[in-house]
Order: C-alpha cells, then sequence, then structure tokens
C-alpha cells in the first residue's frame, strides 16, 4: 500500500522509479540487497517493505526480524556503500501508550510485542549501519489497495455489512498518499534524524475513525459495532494510545501534513 502510493508520487515528479518486488530482491539477503543496489546505483533508498502483522509476529518472530531487523540493516548497508539517502519506516507502535498526549522524539521508546521489538531494534539497525538512514515513524495507514481495517471498512459498509470499531485504542491516522509525499521530500532533504510523520489534528480512536467514514461517505452509523480492546482477545499487545507528532518538522520548512479528516475525504473521494 505505502509502496504503490509512494512509487506513485515519485513518478509523478519525474523520478526514475524502481520499485522491487520480494521475489526480485529479498531484504533479507545481503547478497541479493547488495546486487540489486549495485546494479541500480540509486540517488535514494525508501524502505516501504515490512512484517506487519502485529499479531502474527508472536508466533512468527523469526519473519519478522527478517524483515524488520536484518532487512533494514541490510539495505542501511547497502545504501551507505553506494552513497544513497536512505530512508526507512517505523512505527508508532514502539511507545507503550502510557502516555495521555502526543509521543515526541523526546520520549523513550518502550516496545511492547514482537513485532513494536523487531521494529524499533529495525529503527536501531539503520541508525548504526548507516549514518545517513532517516527514521520514519508513523502510525494507522490507511489507502488505496489497504487491507488493514482502516483501509476496508468503507467496503463494508458500502455492502451494509457491520463494522467492530474499538472505544479505547487511540492513534493519529495517516493516509498513504501524504506519507507518500512527505517521504520524498525527507529523502530530497537527505538529514539524518527519526521523524514522526502522521497527518495532523488530535487523533482519535478506531470508533472515532469509522464514525468520519460513515459522516464522509453517507453510509449508516448503525453499522458500526463499539467493542474494547480487550474484547477481541488480540495475541499482540498493543499501545492505548500511540498519538504521535513531531518536533522539528516545521522548523525545517516542511509544511503541516494536511487533518486526518481531509486524507479520509480524499481517500474516499478516490
Amino acid at each position: 500500500m505505502v509502496a504503490r502510493a509512494t512509487a506513485e508520487h515519485c513518478r509523478s515528479l519525474g523520478d526514475e522509479v524502481f520499485a522491487l518486488t520480494r521475489a526480485e530482491m529479498d531484504i533479507a539477503d545481503i547478497t541479493s540487497v547488495r546486487s540489486s543496489v549495485s546494479d541500480l546505483r540509486p540517488d535514494a533508498i525508501i524502505n516501504c517493505a515490512a512484517y506487519t502483522n502485529v499479531d502474527g509476529a508472536e508466533s512468527e518472530s523469526q519473519k519478522a526480524y527478517a524483515a524488520n531487523v536484518l532487512g533494514v540493516e541490510n539495505l542501511a548497508l547497502a545504501a551507505c556503500e553506494v552513497d544513497s539517502r536512505f530512508v526507512t519506516i517505523s512505527t508508532d507502535y514502539v511507545f507503550d501508550g502510557s502516555k495521555s498526549g502526543f509521543y515526541t522524539q523526546r520520549d523513550t521508546a518502550r516496545p511492547q510485542g514482537v513485532y513494536a521489538v523487531t521494529k524499533r531494534q529495525g529503527e536501531i539497525a539503520a541508525m548504526q549501519s548507516n549514518g545517513r538512514s532517516i527514521v520514519v515513524r508513523t502510525g494507522w495507514i490507511y489507502g488505496e489497495g489497504g487491507t488493514n481495517f482502516l483501509s476496508v471498512m468503507h467496503h463494508l459498509m458500502a455492502e451494509g455489512k457491520s463494522v467492530k470499531a474499538i472505544t479505547d485504542s487511540f492513534g493519529t491516522p495517516t493516509f498513504a498518499g501524504d506519507l507518500a509525499l512527505r517521504l520524498r521530500e525527507l529523502a530530497e532533504l537527505d538529514l539524518p534524524a527519526v521523524f514522526h510523520v502522521t497527518n495532523s489534528g488530535p487523533g482519535t480512536s478506531y470508533f472515532g475513525f469509522a464514525e468520519k467514514v460513515c459522516e464522509i461517505g453517507g453510509w449508516d452509523p448503525s453499522l458500526i459495532v463499539t467493542v474494547s480492546k480487550e474484547d477481541l482477545k488480540r495475541p499482540a499487545p498493543r499501545p492505548a494510545s500511540s498519538k504521535i507528532s513531531c518536533l522539528f518538522s516545521e522548523r525545517l520548512g516542511l509544511r503541516s501534513m494536511p487533518d486526518w479528516e481531509d486524507g479520509i475525504r480524499r481517500f474516499l473521494g478516490k
């Protein structure tokens, strides 16, 4: 989802884009990575690959580690070898969720599940392997081609099906198209740092997101079934609140990200 949006955006600006599949380059295989990167010698590498099954990671820790840690390290090393800019995506789940307000770069990462731990390890691996690394923490991503709850709930509602929406988990929604634009801007900025990138606004719950989708799309709000995060009994722990904001993006001349409600309007408009 994010890779497609990023490739589309970069091509729209006239970039030559190589969007490699796993079959073309296995990021967990350093030989495969070095071969592809040395052949292409890109100006920038934007890593949109990841193991993102939060619950699945609890029983597939080796797969999560291969993609989220080893793969990131391999890409960072290969980028360094050809003097390429390197941007990799991390997650708001590196925080434990105990903070009521927004997490910033001043807050200490305390990942709770296997997925979150491997994403945090991937951040460290990138920065230790390549001093040019840019780490982008984001969360609650939705967009065209996405298969997660936020990306498909409007299809379910359009078919008159009910959706379960959690009332006590909070985050900052991020439209993949807006994330893609910022990823490209950060690659051009070429400033090694950890950035927090989400749509702006006060954040919301899954229930609040579903309500807004109903309001904008014109669907029946009675299709939303409210549940608590404990009701779902999912294997992996998740932060109760993972709202994030960036301390310095606007100070660096980067414009404020669009509001999360505006992101939904544009997503549904497509």
